[in-house]
């Protein structure tokens, strides 16, 4: 069992970068870390399946306190503040989260600690016997968004992102 942490999520801009201290407890949102101007607030939840009326099945989302191998997890990051030039906020997973997906298609992963960039489907790894072979979700070890001008300058926004605990 794991208690339910965020990792530290890095943020850079026109002016630089700063590393945002985002391990909050998931019981309640972040303490809003911000950097130049914009500010964040976090949560995880988790998603569970259940009966319904009408034999259909219920999505539940419940603030996470406690994880569980296995337990399927949504975390959901809040942004606000004004920021000229847009800006770039990139995060390290954690690995005992395994990357389920994302909502934002222009999110984009890294597979190899942040060195290179671009859409799941479009990155390789090399294998034990070093021949190149697809990424996979499990393989993602950082996720990216990259807030254009125009949505910066609208002053909030969200992004969110799945995941499995290992």
């Amino acid at each position: 069992m794991y208690k339910a942490v965020l990792p530290a999520m890095m943020v850079a801009g026109a002016t630089g970068a700063a590393l945002i201290p985002a391990a909050v407890q998931a019981a309640a949102p972040a303490a809003a870390p911000s950097f130049a101007g914009v500010e964040f607030a976090s949560d995880v939840f988790v998603e569970r399946f259940q009966p319904a009326p009408g034999g259909r099945t219920a999505r539940i989302l419940e603030r996470a306190d406690q994880l569980r191998p296995g337990d399927r997890v949504i975390f959901v990051v809040n942004w606000s503040g004004r920021k000229p030039g847009g800006f770039t906020v990139t995060n390290p997973l954690p690995r005992t989260i395994a990357f389920a997906g994302a909502t934002d298609e222009s999110q984009e992963v890294s597979v190899d600690g942040g060195r290179t960039w671009g859409a799941l489907e479009a990155l390789t790894l090399r294998d034990a016997k070093g021949r190149l072979r697809p990424a996979h979700p499990e393989d993602v070890t950082h996720l990216r968004w990259r807030i254009p001008t125009q949505l910066a300058l609208a002053g909030t926004g969200q992004m969110t992102w799945r995941g499995v605990v290992r």
